[in-house]
């Protein structure tokens, strides 16, 4: 069966199922190292407490799956002693059924004043410092703020990132599912490639696909033909596949709340001299970043590196068209970017356990662009792949 093409969508899914390996959950005393490895930062940077809202930080240390509203959901957690929950009185019930850690809980009614709680819970904890998630809205921090402006307050991105960006094994291991799922589901979609398909059959195939093989969905996607395909996130409207367009898709999935996302290039047809070299200019600078990932190295200088490929083959300089018009890759984790970002300015020296996206995507204005984009984690002695790399402009994956 050809790699680009020659099937349909009720063939391919057909032929897939629900992942029959999965990942186990995070343990119980991994969610406890974590709040101990939290509250042993929070002291470093001299707070004596640590404010998480809802979001990805809280899913981390507490495993509640709660995106932020209007609503304050926070814990509170002192440097020494149990976490508290801040939280509506009327979602107890559903923050019992999700919460993993042991915890007090300070509840509030519709008319209450979270923010009085949440003072009320700092004040208990003693101390004068208090480090605040970065992720939590200005205007809950500044209502703390106002209810205890006897406290100082600190960012307390040094403890969420200095524990959210070293990943354990399972947290490894709940990646590497998401990631492997989403690159199956990239062979499938190249297949069914055809002349005058639309770019939105295609996205509707990959929301299937990665619900088929057990994913809620997709949890993003991009897919551009074309002339689209030079910008990086695409261009409103829809696109229909041509002969000789190439083609972009990027998309990822969620296992455990952990995320994929991978970027396939690949021509439709016989890809013209220009398409070809830009793509394995491309695929150089992804292999240059790859190899220049190890401890102690800076995350600027990984960008580097795939940028020194790019200019010495005559493209930017900087963020010059054409050349690479963004950084050469982010963290991910729970959140689908997270530091560190393999960008210039960006010191943060790698350590086994950082986990990025590796995509230098190189675009000629206003005709195409190629991104290749796979993910790897540091290792003791340099990097490891998530996913092996696209190994050619007609064959998306090996």
């Amino acid at each position: 069966m050809s790699a680009i093409g020659g099937s349909n969508r009720e063939a391919e899914l057909a032929n897939l199922s629900p992942w029959t390996t999965p990942a186990p959950a995070i343990a119980p005393e991994e969610y406890r190292a974590r709040l101990q490895k939290a509250q042993h930062l929070t002291a470093e940077i001299g707070a004596d407490a640590l404010v998480v809202g809802a979001g990805q930080s809280l899913r981390y240390f507490a495993g509640v799956p709660w995106g932020a509203t209007e609503r304050m959901i926070a814990m509170i957690l002192p440097v020494k002693g149990d976490p508290i929950i801040v939280c509506p009185f009327f979602e107890l019930g559903s923050l019992q059924a999700d919460l993993k850690i042991e915890a007090e809980t300070s509840l509030w009614q519709e008319e209450e004043s979270p923010a009085a709680l949440v003072a009320d819970a700092l004040s208990a904890c003693g101390g004068k410092t208090v480090a605040v998630d970065p992720d939590l809205s200005f205007g809950m921090a500044d209502s703390v703020a106002k209810a205890a402006p006897s406290l100082d307050y600190v960012s307390g991105a040094p403890v969420i990132d200095g524990c959210r960006q070293i990943k354990s094994p399972a947290e490894l291991a709940l990646m590497q599912q998401a990631k492997s799922m989403t690159l199956e589901v990239h062979k499938r979609t190249a297949r069914i490639m055809r002349e005058g398909i639309t770019a939105t059959e295609v996205r509707r195939f990959i929301e299937d696909a990665h619900r088929a093989l057990g994913a809620a969905g997709n949890s993003f996607c991009i897919v551009q033909f074309g002339r689209s395909t030079a910008f990086p996130h695409g261009l409103p409207g829809e696109s229909v596949l041509e002969p000789g367009d190439l083609v972009l898709v990027d998309t990822g999935c969620q296992v455990g709340g952990y995320h994929s996302d991978i970027t396939r290039t690949y021509a439709f047809g016989t890809p013209s001299d220009e398409q070809r070299r830009i793509w394995d200019l491309e695929k150089e600078a992804q292999a240059a970043a790859f190899a220049a990932a190890k401890p102690g190295v800076a995350a600027e200088d990984v960008d580097a590196a795939a940028r020194q490929v790019v200019e010495k083959a005559g493209l930017g300089p900087d963020y010059r068209l054409p050349g690479v018009p963004h950084r050469t890759g982010h963290g991910i984790g729970l959140s689908i970017h997270e530091a560190a970002y393999l960008v210039r300015g960006d010191r943060t020296e790698l350590k086994p356990g950082m986990c990025f996206s590796n995509e230098p995507m190189i675009v000629v204005p206003d005709r195409f662009g190629v991104r290749l984009e796979d993910h790897f984690h540091v290792t003791d002695t340099g990097a490891e792949w998530f996913t092996p790399p696209q190994p050619a402009i007609d064959l998306p994956v090996a």
